[in-house]
Order: C-alpha cells, then structure tokens, then sequence
C-alpha cells in the first residue's frame, strides 16, 4: 500500500465550522488564481457538488514535489500517465491531490502521498538473509 495521508476528517471539521459560522466563506474559498486554472482546464470531474456553493464544476487538482524533480517540480499533473512516468524516473517525490471549486474559490487538500522507485505499490520480495533467518 502506497504510504499516504488522508485529510478527509480535516476537511468535515472545516465544514463544520463554516456550517456553525466559526468561520468566513472568505477564510476558506480563497483558491489561486492557478489552482482555479487548473482546475478548469485539467482537473478530474468530481462527482459531487461544492460543499460550499452547490456548483457542480468540482475538480480534483494533482500536483508534484520533490527536491529531486528540478523542472518537474510543483508541476500539474493533468493525464495519469504523467504520474506513473515520473514514478519510474524518480526515487521520491510528494503528490499532492486538490479538491477545488472553480465558482466560489473553495479548496482543500484532499490527500498526500508519496511515489517515486523508493515508494513503488509493488509488494517486495525479503532478501534471502532475513528470509533465513
């Protein structure tokens, strides 16, 4: 299993607190200019509405960072493909998934996880030495 952080309790609790008034609107719609862009024009559909504003043009946003990407780094990945070559090429590097609502701002981070050669989802074999031992 991928090692990964999940913010989904993260984002019911800001929910909450805008529901109860213990925040603005303004405090949690504030997206980038960018991250809005790219929702539009490369997100992933999200098939619910806005938790916010009822909009139906959710996207889940995915970027990347790594100390080791150099010009791939904080890039948007927009095809899975993407992903996978990167995951191939590099040892590690953090994906990062963005719920957004291009109509109101809203945004939150959705899950964290972590690729590259040294996070490969395949199970690996135990070397011989600890296998005999």
């Amino acid at each position: 299993m991928r090692q990964h952080t999940d913010y989904a309790l993260a984002r019911r609790a800001v929910l909450r607190d805008l529901q109860r008034g213990r925040v603005d609107r303004f405090d949690v719609c504030d997206a980038h200019p960018e991250l809005v862009r790219a929702a539009r024009y490369v997100g992933d559909k999200a098939p619910h509405a806005c938790p916010v504003c009822g909009g139906h043009g959710v996207a889940y946003v995915s970027y990347v960072y790594g100390d080791g990407l150099r010009a791939a780094n904080g890039r948007c990945i927009s095809h899975p493909k993407e992903l996978e070559q990167l995951g191939k090429n590099y040892d590690e590097f953090t994906c990062y998934l963005v719920e957004v609502c291009p109509d109101c701002r809203w945004n939150h981070l959705m899950r964290r996880e972590l690729h590259g050669r040294r996070h490969d989802a395949r199970p690996r074999r135990p070397s011989r030495s600890r296998a005999t031992s």
